[in-house]
């Protein structure tokens, strides 16, 4: 990942993220739905269920994961399509998902809109970095009253407002693949990004065994 971050969750934590981080170290692995394709995010999410981990499902900023976005966007990929892949993964599994994407994706689908669907089709939880912490809830309140977490970032440059924003912390992710080990020594666990990005970009559809592979590995450097 080009930037490090703390995740930060409400006290009150969805009971599904909260199950995730009570079995030990957390692994979360983060992709760009869409890339290489919406029918490949899906085998990815499976393929990762089945290496034991949660998955958070995003967009985010940094050349690895903007690259990812243009060629989901390239694709074809909308809101609702991937609303319409939830549909189909949780028909299959339970596990933890987030979405992680920008405060102007949520706005511009309708807060109370995006909140409501999200919530009817089994998302956790919700990470807009655009957001800061100080205007969170404009975006927190209508996920609260539909049962999701609006998970806050910190940058680690953020020196005097980590305090401040921990207090209402209930878990921790900070990581790059290099660093997974040393991390989840000092945090409830890691997130990796643009490591798994990288692998869809490089091998395209046929990503989700070389996925598999890495998640398999990184996970059991955290244990």
């Amino acid at each position: 990942m080009q930037q490090s971050h703390v995740t930060e969750g409400r006290i009150s934590m969805n009971k599904n993220i909260k199950k995730a981080f009570g079995k030990g170290k957390a692994f979360i692995p983060f992709i760009t739905c869409g890339d290489p394709s919406l029918e490949v995010t899906e085998r990815i999410v499976y393929a990762m269920e089945e290496a034991g981990i949660p998955f958070s499902d995003p967009t985010a900023e940094g050349p690895v994961i903007q690259a990812a976005n243009v060629r989901a966007l390239s694709g074809g990929v909308t809101t609702d399509k991937i609303f319409d892949m939830v549909r189909r993964i949780r028909q299959k599994t339970s596990i933890p998902m987030v979405f992680m994407t920008y405060a102007n994706v949520v706005y511009s689908y309708g807060t109370e809109r995006f909140a409501k669907v999200a919530a009817e089709i089994g998302m956790d939880g919700l990470i807009l970095p655009d957001v800061p912490f100080e205007e969170k809830e404009e975006f927190a309140i209508p996920f609260k009253e539909h049962g999701l977490d609006l998970i806050s970032l910190i940058a680690t440059t953020s020196h005097e407002r980590i305090a401040m924003i921990a207090k209402e912390a209930e878990g921790f992710g900070i990581s790059e693949p290099k660093q997974a080990e040393k991390m989840a020594s000092q945090s409830d666990g890691v997130i990796v990004g643009s490591a798994i990005v990288k692998l869809c970009e490089k091998y395209g559809a046929d990503c989700v065994p070389h996925i598999s592979t890495f998640v398999k590995e990184m996970k059991d450097a955290i244990r």
